[in-house]
């Protein structure tokens, strides 16, 4: 099985040997990188992709979370902090979990073993031939959603929004985990906080996008990507 490849961003010396150590002890871990702030993780990203990054939150000069804000990140975040509050901040930028310093291997071993889980769903899925429908559990429901009926989706703390034709469903799921269901060239993100079907597009003006009869803003980190996919079904002269 191929590795996954990994990162350690943070500025304590202590907390990048504990967790080294932690990653030398994980069969399908590979530590491609140990940075101390992340403008040094920026600058390695822009011409390395890794799996999946071990981000501290308190930073002198950018913090994690504006590291997340900042940057385009596809690999799988998981944060190591000292300071909860941050927690529901962090899952509104799509991490796969949240590490509480100190903790213990086991913790650790968890939360890698959460990411390799995630990572071998996306792999099998992006493999496969998509579904024209999903299920999502909605409080004691379990919903089905046809993908042709769905509008866009919306990222509030724990949970998932996803809005279709006739109605809201509200799933207690990450929206990577839902991301990583849909045709990637289908659904787009615009924002941290917004994935949207692209042929229920209605217009695009400025920084926003028409939907449902909503109007969703487009983050500047998602701008360029969203335009591309756009520009290949723009009618030109």
């Amino acid at each position: 099985m191929k590795k996954l490849s990994c990162i350690i961003v943070d500025d304590e010396p202590v907390a990048r040997k504990i967790l080294h150590e932690f990653v030398e002890q994980v069969p399908f871990m590979d530590l491609q990188g140990k940075f101390e702030n992340a403008v040094k993780a920026e600058s390695f990203l822009k011409n390395n992709t890794v799996d999946m990054i071990f981000l501290d939150i308190e930073m002198p000069k950018v913090s994690g979370l504006q590291f997340l804000q900042k940057m385009h990140i596809e690999s799988m975040v998981i944060l190591t902090t000292a300071f909860p509050q941050y927690a529901l901040e962090g899952y509104e930028l799509d991490i796969i979990d949240y590490l509480l310093k100190p903790f213990a291997l086991s913790r650790f071993l968890k939360a890698v073993q959460k990411a390799k889980d995630y990572h071998e769903m996306k792999t099998r899925t992006s493999g496969a031939l998509q579904s024209s429908y999903i299920f999502i559990k909605s409080d004691k429901r379990i919903e089905k959603i046809e993908l042709h009926d769905m509008l866009y989706a919306e990222s509030v703390g724990n949970y998932v929004s996803v809005y279709t034709e006739g109605k809201k469903i509200i799933a207690y799921l990450t929206m990577k985990s839902l991301e990583s269901q849909l045709p990637a060239d289908e659904f787009i993100k615009i924002h941290q906080s917004y994935l949207v079907n692209c042929s229920k597009i209605e217009a695009i003006e400025g920084n926003e996008v028409k939907i449902g009869g909503k109007s969703l803003p487009i983050s500047r980190n998602y701008r360029d990507l969203m335009m591309k996919i756009v520009h290949q079904r723009l009618l030109k002269r």
